[in-house]
């Protein structure tokens, strides 16, 4: 009997396959074959010249990082390759994007130019590590229900004087438009909810990004302040009209008054999760940070607030609640609920993360120019899609301490053990290896003469200067 879904999925594998191949116009059959290694090898990738090890690899080990230095992919191109293949939605139908920001360390490599000093966490509790690296700020399609699987659409590398949340902007506006051109999203549709965590400005994205079927929701830290609409005036009250209404402190129960909603929903992780939500609730912004090069009047940003509550973690720690905005007024409580639950799903990039940086080796190779880190982490989302894409037509090879899976729940690595299998299938455009011959190399006695030029580490991008941390109790923010 026929299988067409199995079929529609192979091809959809297999056309991805031969627009990847086009998207690479330098080296590209090096960097093609680079690419099935990275899907095909036993286990995690750990070197680079271990890749030309590989079966599928059928060319030397000094193409490897030949095609990442000198070779060039169509970065635009595969932009809309990847947003033009099938994306996960919602029950309604709807795409969840989620931006985040993952950081390439590179503490020792004082050869590289373009570091900048990365926030890490630390082993101890509340230790946090400032170490240079590439950050990179990633937007991924979510799924509905308990996955460990995203959808990577693009990736942007910060550089030194860099606006996060403008680069944010700027790149959420590319992938939308994407989108939209690919025919995943068409007037009448839902919007498009994005999906912060607390180091980004949600106001300030979903002020940049009003003009587009975007709704933004972020999570505030627990020591936000926020202003009510404003109070009708009385009549023939004279003076200047307020902008601003009265204070909605996070910290301060007494500042809250009566929730617009509130709803109580048994989860099986969580326990009882009590949600309740404020209605037209905005920051006060001033002339500073984001907003200095504002000319004017500051814009007042509406949104509604979510508190979210919950009894229990499954790490066992005490669980405090997560303060959520959200650039949309006037919800209801069951939208409410589909809110926090699409929040709780965000962290699902931390998945794709891991498997980037512990399976693919995203940070395994020791560049050192920027332009091959990022054809290497291109090319990487490219592979991490195709192993999305081939989800339907895995077999499970699992270990024999490993539970049985079924084939809709297999996680990338298992999706991956059998890649091998299903390459043969699938479209294979690179071309054989040309017979060469190595290079001379140096001369032996003859050391270096030139010496690579050293780069100091940049301090900061433009968009995330912090205070140095107060000795005393953390006062709370106004804006």
């Amino acid at each position: 009997m026929h299988d067409t879904g199995s079929t529609g999925a192979l091809g959809d594998l297999s056309g991805f396959r031969q627009e990847l191949y086009r998207c690479l116009t330098a080296r590209a059959d090096a960097l093609f074959e680079l690419a099935d290694a990275v899907l095909c090898a036993d286990g995690p990738v750990r070197s680079l010249p271990e890749l030309s090890l590989v079966g599928e690899h059928r060319r030397g080990h000094g193409s490897v990082y030949g095609a990442l230095d000198r070779g060039r992919i169509e970065v635009d191109r595969l932009r809309r390759t990847l947003t033009a293949a099938p994306l996960p939605r919602t029950a309604d139908g709807r795409l969840v994007l989620a931006v985040d920001i993952t950081s390439w360390l590179r503490p020792e490599a004082h050869t590289c130019p373009q570091r900048i000093l990365c926030h890490t966490y630390g082993r101890a509790k509340d230790s946090h590590l400032m170490i240079p690296g590439w950050p990179y700020s990633v937007v991924c399609a979510l799924e509905s229900g308990r996955s460990s699987w995203t959808a990577p659409l693009d990736a942007v590398r910060l550089t030194p004087g860099d606006d996060a949340a403008t680069v944010t902007a700027v790149q959420l506006r590319a992938v939308i438009g994407n989108l939209i051109e690919a025919g995943h999203w068409c007037p009448g549709d839902p919007d498009i909810w994005v999906v912060t965590d607390s180091g980004y400005d949600s106001p300030r994205l979903a002020f940049l990004l009003a003009d587009l079927p975007v709704a933004v929701l972020g999570r505030m830290r627990s020591d936000r302040v926020l202003r009510r609409a404003v109070p009708p005036r009385p009549p023939g009250t004279n003076g200047r009209p307020p902008r601003h209404g009265g204070e909605f402190v996070f910290g301060d129960p007494a500042t809250w008054g009566e929730p617009a909603t509130a709803t109580t929903t048994d989860t099986r992780l969580y326990g009882p999760a009590t949600a309740r939500s404020w209605n037209r609730l905005h920051p006060r912004l001033t002339h500073r940070s984001s907003w200095v090069a504002a000319t004017g009047t500051l814009p007042v940003i509406e949104g509604t607030v979510i508190r979210l509550d919950v009894a229990r973690l499954p790490s066992g720690a005490i669980p405090k609640p997560v303060w959520l905005w959200h650039s949309v007024v006037d919800l209801d409580a069951a939208m409410v609920d589909l809110l926090w639950q699409a929040f709780l799903r965000r962290f699902d990039i931390e998945h794709t993360f891991r498997m980037l940086k512990q399976t693919l080796g995203w940070t395994s190779p020791k560049l050192r120019d920027p332009a091959s880190a990022d054809r290497w982490t291109w090319l990487l989302l490219a592979t991490y899609t195709q192993l999305r894409l081939a989800r339907d037509l895995t077999t499970d090879l699992r270990h024999p301490w490993e539970k049985p899976t079924a084939p809709q729940r297999l996680t990338p690595a298992r999706v991956r053990r059998w890649f091998r299998h299903l390459r043969p299938k699938t479209a294979c455009p690179a071309g054989a290896p040309k017979p060469s011959r190595p290079g001379p190399g140096r001369p032996a006695g003859h050391p270096n003469q030139r010496p690579a030029p050293r780069y100091d580490v940049h301090i900061k991008t433009a968009g995330n200067a912090r205070a140095s941390k107060p000795a005393g109790p953390r006062p709370r923010r106004r804006a």
